[in-house]
């Protein structure tokens, strides 16, 4: 998979760009905030309809836009090349006044194929795997950094996942909006809980059920990645931590920063939605009392694991960026095994991030990607075997001029 042509409106440092993009390593190379990040933002936006950079849509759209038309608005189109189509993506974000009485609203339509479909409905239409220098960061994170990048790799390929979550975290709202109620009315009416305990487990089980097979499924990828990265060293465990176990007995457990392996991928969603059912009937008085839904995938963690022992707590800033550098390019098979065919890659400055053995492994690893965009500051990063493989393009005030003809 690859996009042969990007056109950019209004999106971040482009007013107006129109490119075809080469199959193979290309590499933007300039200062910082002069375009190359906004390139690949574009691209990973056609993925997922969201971004890794900005809290809204609105601050994707360039500020002229937003400053002198009336209605300002931000388009992505792209020429997508996949083995067995050619399909068009087009995306539209614009700012919708609404009158003076009320705030601004953002809609975005989705086309595909000409076709207007919901975002939600943009999986597998442009598969990417997105590496970013706070990715390095991933294993020291917090556990919605953990679960955002889980959300964001599943939903690409499978379109149960990403419904089940969109509806998940609309019914979590209600039912926490709820509880909030019934904490000021004492308990009173608790009965009402009924239906949205029912929605909620239904939608929840099935996150924790395809999180569980994903994790695992990665994790058989990412194990020997990490033991060739660490030379025989270490073997990495990708620890899934459901809020809600369904293996758990409902006792306590003590985390000492060890790790015993345990598989969940195989539980049906089913079981799992009616044992949660059961623990929310449990702990009903504590939620009311709290106000808040305390068990369910939205409190879910994802631990990283080197012969045993966790990373997060006691592991060195070098052993957790091995352990992330092998979960991406893990990931990169993974989505290939579930798609049929290679994502994109898109690299934001990680080589800075990286000692010159981590480097070399990295673009050994995806010198034979179909397509892969990387950005840079300082061209000497790459291997001069890798540049020569691949195009280069200099990036200056969201313009691209294209080095000696490439």
């Amino acid at each position: 998979m690859r996009v042969a042509h990007l056109s950019l409106t209004n999106f971040r440092n482009y007013t107006r760009l129109e490119a075809d993009l080469p199959a193979g390593p290309l590499i933007l190379v300039g200062d910082n905030a002069q375009g190359k990040t906004s390139l690949l933002e574009a691209i990973y936006y056609l993925a997922t309809a969201s971004s890794p950079h900005a809290t809204t849509d609105r601050q994707l759209i360039h500020w002229l836009a937003l400053r002198r038309d009336a209605r300002p608005y931000l388009k992505i189109v792209a020429e997508v090349h996949t083995a067995l189509e050619i399909r068009r993506v087009d995306i539209r974000v614009e700012v919708d006044e609404a009158g003076a009485a009320r705030e601004p609203r953002l809609k975005k339509t989705v086309l595909i194929n000409g076709l207007k479909r919901r975002a939600g409905d943009l999986h597998g239409a442009v598969n990417v795997v997105l590496f970013l220098p706070q990715d390095m960061a991933l294993v020291e994170g917090s556990p919605s950094d953990r679960r955002r990048y889980l959300d964001a790799t599943l939903c690409q390929v499978d379109p149960v996942y990403a419904l089940a979550l969109g509806e998940y975290g609309k019914i979590l709202s209600q039912r926490n909006a709820l509880l909030k109620q019934l904490q000021e009315r004492n308990g009173n009416g608790a009965a009402e809980l009924e239906f949205w305990d029912a929605e909620l487990c239904r939608h929840g089980g099935a996150l924790i059920a395809a999180r569980a097979q994903a994790i695992e499924e990665i994790e058989r990828l990412a194990a020997p990645i990490h033991r060739e990265l660490t030379e025989g060293a270490e073997h990495l465990r990708l620890a899934y931590q459901p809020a809600f176990d369904p293996l758990s007995d409902g006792a306590p457990q003590l985390a000492l920063g060890l790790e015993v392996p345990v598989t969940r991928a195989g539980v049906r969603p089913e079981a799992i939605a009616e044992n949660l059912r059961q623990r929310l009937a449990a702990t009903r008085r504590e939620e009311i009392e709290r106000g808040a839904t305390l068990t369910g995938p939205h409190r879910d963690d994802l631990r990283f694991m080197a012969s045993g022992i966790d990373l997060g707590i006691y592991g060195s800033r070098g052993q957790g960026r091995t352990a992330v550098l092998s979960l991406k390019l893990a990931e990169m098979a993974w989505m290939t095994e579930r798609a049929g065919e290679p994502p994109i890659l898109l690299l934001d400055e990680v080589l800075a991030e990286l000692d010159p053995r981590r480097r070399r492994d990295l673009l050994s690893r995806i010198g034979g990607a179909e397509q892969s965009v990387m950005t840079t500051t300082d061209l000497s990063l790459f291997e001069p075997e890798f540049v020569a493989r691949g195009k280069v393009w200099q990036v200056s005030g969201g313009t691209i001029q294209m080095e000696n003809g490439k």
